[in-house]
């Protein structure tokens, strides 16, 4: 399994952006090309159950990230969201919405401070999720805070 990788700036926009909609989920596409996410893009999070434990993305904001990546010579690779209070694992709802080529990054957001982030891919028969190598650029782990979410 390859992986996802954050290019500068991603880990703390995604984690940053999680922090600021607390006590609610966050979400937001993963643009990039290759593996390589180069662009956290906010969204907003349109559900109609409740943006404290569930996260939405519409039909023309998933068109418009479309378009973002397109605009940037990227791809769509996949979305984020928060778990405000709960640890950085897909949950039903989570299962029951993804779809098998994207990858799903999920950081845990406790009493407004970002903790563990994930990522995960779906199975190709939609069962269940597998958690996928989540790196920080090629070889460094840790973060930097040189970038915002856009």
């Amino acid at each position: 399994m390859t992986g996802i990788a954050l290019g500068p700036g991603v880990w703390d926009a995604i984690r940053r952006h999680g922090a600021e909609i607390y006590p609610n989920e966050c979400c937001g596409a993963l643009i990039g090309r290759d593996g390589v996410v180069t662009e956290a893009y906010a969204l907003p999070n349109t559900t109609e159950e409740g943006p404290r434990r569930r996260f939405m993305v519409r039909p023309q904001d998933y068109r418009d990230a479309e378009r973002r990546a397109s605009e940037h010579g990227g791809e769509l690779l996949g979305f984020y969201h928060s778990h405000p209070d709960h640890p950085a694992r897909p949950s039903q709802y989570d299962l029951d919405h993804a779809w098998p080529f994207f990858s799903y990054i999920i950081v845990a957001v406790r009493a407004g401070v970002p903790e563990d982030m994930t990522s995960w891919r779906l199975r190709d028969d939609r069962s269940a999720f597998d958690q996928e190598p989540l790196t920080y650029g090629e070889h460094n782990p840790h973060p930097d805070t040189t970038s915002s979410v856009h």
